[in-house]
């Protein structure tokens, strides 16, 4: 079983670089960096501290559902706190559940409370049909006598 910073290396180099934000930067700043990098969420970095994580979800329900203005709503205002992290050691299993108890998407990694990445729920899914895929293929063989 792979832990979150196997899983975080393992990313092509291009989405294993994490894209973040400051707290005081506006919401229409935060969607541009996202729509630019293509990601679906960033970390909210604060003296070099995870502080909130902004998503496509924080945009859609916290500013579009009540009229607010991306232009001038701070990130700060609408990202989700607590943020909830990865421990880097963490089990990709404990990650999944993680994010499932939680109702995350996203989940930032940290290692010696420095981030090193974000999981997505999709890296963890993909990760967990790779693992399966390998444990059936020794199964075959074990069963085969190979």
């Amino acid at each position: 079983m792979k832990t979150a910073a196997q899983l975080v290396r393992l990313k092509s180099v291009q989405n294993r670089q994490v894209h973040s934000i400051a707290p005081e930067q506006t919401v229409l700043e935060a969607l541009q960096i996202m729509a630019e990098k293509n990601v679906g969420a960033l970390p909210v970095i604060e003296d070099g501290q995870v502080v909130g994580v902004f998503s496509e979800r924080d945009y859609a329900r916290k500013m579009v559902l009540k009229g607010r203005s991306s232009v001038g709503t701070p990130v700060r205002t609408i990202m989700s706190t607590p943020v909830v992290t990865a421990d880097s050691q963490q089990s990709i299993d404990r990650c999944m559940e993680v994010m499932t108890d939680s109702h995350l998407r996203h989940l930032p990694v940290l290692d010696n409370g420095q981030l090193i990445g974000l999981l997505s729920i999709g890296d963890l899914v993909k990760e967990a049909i790779v693992e399966q895929a390998d444990l059936i293929l020794q199964l075959e063989h074990y069963i085969r006598g190979h």
